[in-house]
């Protein structure tokens, strides 16, 4: 069990629970960004739905479907970035493909699970009835159409199998712009009905990631099934700020920490689980998230730096050329990009400082610096709900948080301060 769970502590107290048939019906998963919190929820319902023993090595049809990420008795909602895994994945994938090397099945299986786990926040029953569902279809029909290619048995010639994955790359990153900040109420009702179905054997899992990002009537909707969950389905809510979840919600869940593993342990990961290379005495330095982020189209650098001579070009009454801002950062493809530009964003206003002992004579400075870093938070949250919630067009939803950043840059400044 959860062998393929690496440096957590926590797999012997999730394995010892499920021997002892002391697991509860709502789990709260809570620990750092890339410590295996989805891994161990997904490795969760593999084991709780086998029929045999739950060896990560069963080949029992649930095991089997479980594994391939196309078991019916899952549901996982919630966001997350799943294209950088994808990236990596592929490149293992191709590398091994072009090499005929032994581990070939390993990283083909690597990248369907990668795809999947973006794909399988795309089931209908979550979607069913919503205005997207015409746009998020063809997509979906596309990958599944690849997947399947790829896990046949015939041979693929090299060339074309670059030709795929790069295909497979371009939908997934369209798909992944549809995805929901949080998860909606709509679909948390649609979770409670699909919950109340029984299953003809094992248990259903249901798994909510970023918890904490929900909104309140989602979770107000989450709260009723919790209080009542049905016997034969589990819940499994991920976080990374165990104190941001709603005490309600914390109240009726049994936690279990995920710790942040040590640098040589990221090594081994990478190794392992991405098939990377880490330069021989580098391990004490490696990091899941560096290795990841080498995988974005365009230097992560190059994005910080393009959100940074955001702030300062509207500080210096200056018009932003967004046409010239959107090729920098390549429209934003995947929806990464636009993540790594507010975080340039909000660097650059952390090196602005207040400076309230200069005269009315003096040059230009900022008042009150810490409340317009917080009201640019506020438009930064309100720009990626206008896309991911609305499916704002990028560029449409870029002009309206420029001119949002530059009335509140002008209500602060008396002039800047370095």
């Amino acid at each position: 069990m959860f062998e393929n769970l690496l440096f957590q502590p926590v797999s012997q107290q999730l394995q010892e629970d499920i021997i002892n048939n002391t697991l509860p019906n709502a789990l709260l998963f809570s620990g750092p960004d890339f410590s295996g919190k989805l891994t161990a929820a997904l490795e969760l319902a593999r084991i709780v739905s086998c029929s045999e023993k739950a060896l990560w090595t069963c080949t029992c049809p649930s095991c089997l479907k479980h594994k391939a990420l196309v078991s019916t008795s899952l549901l996982l909602a919630g966001s997350k970035n799943c294209s950088l895994e994808i990236a990596a994945a592929g490149k293992a994938f191709l590398s091994a493909y072009a090499t005929n090397a032994s581990n070939i099945r390993a990283v083909r299986y690597l990248f369907l699970r990668s795809v999947r786990k973006l794909t399988l926040r795309f089931n209908p029953i979550l979607w069913e009835g919503e205005d997207k569902v015409s746009k998020i279809a063809p997509l979906l029909a596309t990958i599944d159409e690849y997947l399947e290619e790829l896990e046949s048995d015939k041979e693929i010639e090299i060339k074309e199998l670059e030709k795929i994955c790069k295909e497979v790359y371009t939908a997934t990153a369209k798909l992944e712009n549809f995805m929901y900040e949080s998860v909606p109420v709509a679909q948390i009702r649609r979770i409670n009905a699909w919950a109340r179905y029984r299953t003809d054997s094992g248990k259903k899992v249901v798994i909510l990631e970023n918890a904490d990002k929900m909104q309140e009537a989602g979770r107000n909707a989450l709260l009723k099934i919790l209080e009542e969950p049905p016997e034969d389905v589990i819940f499994v809510l991920t976080t990374k700020r165990r104190n941001a979840v709603m005490p309600t919600i914390l109240s009726r869940v049994r936690t279990y920490h995920f710790v942040e593993r040590k640098r040589e342990e990221e090594a081994v990961v990478i190794q392992r689980v991405f098939h990377g290379s880490i330069p021989p005495g580098s391990e004490n330095q490696a990091s899941i998230r560096a290795y990841l982020e080498s995988f974005l189209p365009i230097d992560s650098q190059i994005i910080e730096s393009a959100g940074r001579d955001f702030v300062f070009t509207l500080l210096a009454g200056k018009r932003v050329n967004l046409e010239t801002l959107l090729e920098t950062c390549g429209g934003f493809e995947p929806i990464l990009l636009l993540t790594v530009f507010f975080k340039g964003i909000m660097l650059g206003l952390k090196e602005i400082r207040e400076e309230p002992n200069l005269t009315k004579d003096a040059p230009f400075y900022l008042i009150r610096v810490e409340e317009m870093r917080i009201q640019c938070l506020n438009k930064i949250r309100e720009c990626q709900d206008r896309i991911r919630i609305y499916n704002q067009n990028i560029m449409s939803a870029l002009e309206l948080f420029t001119a949002d950043i530059d009335i509140i840059i002008k209500k602060f400044r008396g002039g800047v301060i370095l």
